[in-house]
């Protein structure tokens, strides 16, 4: 090629496959299992993909393989053709198991764990014959699996828009405290940052979105935030406030699994929270996504419908 480029047509799937595996390991003998190859085969494959980009992509020390910033720079950009792939190989599987009928769900914790299984239900009831593939991770694994179409719907908590995906806001609310019901805080119209000192604090993790946002209303208040404990979801957090372990600030939908012994109290200053749904761009939705939607809906809108833990 002129100017001793790279010419694409050399860079095969199979040395991306091996460059991108090898970013995901520690070892190559953890690369070489799970590519199902020989250890030679991986540093032969990632030496092939250093001599045509012309570029070192891992600093060899100590038996060991470090990826420098130009591998992670390149892996960045190659990791959605793995989801695509990924998701390419889940609708055949689903083609040749016959499962045309089948939804596959992905949420955020606060909603996995509270509106969604109802939602679920309802939506299993009103669709015998239907399957569906439920899971529950980060915000990061949400969108870049409805992005690579590995799934059909995204459910998240989340006060950002993603350009790499469809996003449709399904509610907005804010975030409340729950309070020991006998406690001095049960009787205020709203609990503020001052009022939750001096009472343990079971916090969410500081670098979580929720966490980020609560935390942003203790700066705004001129309080310190100082969790007594500290959590990453709000489920938790509810759990443990169950349990008699302080007071907590969480969304709305994770604050149904109160039990009868805490008191939700409007918390200020607000904290505005959106529970939206995520689906790829440009692909229309299917009658099983806008079923299972509708019941989204209904189950966001009901506070009955996450029960008491009790």
């Amino acid at each position: 090629m002129e100017n001793g480029g790279v010419n694409p047509a050399e860079i095969s799937l199979r040395m991306l496959e091996i460059f991108a595996t090898m970013m995901r390991c520690a070892t190559t003998v953890e690369a070489a299992a799970a590519l199902k190859i020989s250890q030679p085969a991986i540093s032969a494959g990632l030496r092939q993909l250093e001599t045509q980009l012309d570029l070192v992509l891992f600093d060899r020390t100590a038996r060991r393989l470090t990826p420098t910033a130009e591998a992670r720079a390149l892996y960045e950009e190659i990791r959605p053709i793995f989801g695509l792939i990924r998701g390419f190989a889940v609708r055949a599987q689903d083609m040749k198991l016959g499962l045309s009928g089948r939804l596959r769900i992905i949420s955020t914790p606060p909603l996995g764990h509270t509106v969604g299984p109802l939602a679920l239900q309802r939506f299993l009831e009103d669709s015998p014959d239907i399957s569906v593939s439920y899971d529950v991770r980060r915000l990061k694994t949400v969108l870049e699996a409805v992005q690579t179409g590995t799934v059909d719907i995204g459910i998240a908590l989340t006060q950002e828009r993603s350009d790499l995906v469809d996003t449709h806001v399904l509610q907005q609310a804010h975030m409340v405290a729950l309070v020991p019901a006998g406690s001095s805080l049960a009787v205020r119209p709203h609990v503020t940052p001052q009022d939750l000192a001096g009472h343990p604090l079971i916090g969410l993790e500081q670098e979580s979105n929720l966490g980020r946002l609560v935390r942003s209303a203790y700066d705004h208040a001129g309080e310190p935030y100082v969790p007594r404990v500290e959590v990453r979801y709000c489920e938790t957090a509810t759990m443990l406030t169950n349990s008699g372990l302080g007071a907590t600030v969480v969304d709305p939908w994770s604050a149904r699994l109160a039990g009868p012994q805490l008191v939700q109290r409007p918390f200020h200053p607000l904290c505005e929270v959106r529970a939206v749904l995520f689906t790829r761009k440009g692909v229309p939705h299917t009658s099983l996504m806008d079923r299972f939607t509708k019941q989204l809906h209904a189950c966001l809108s009901d506070p009955s419908s996450v029960k008491d833990p009790t």
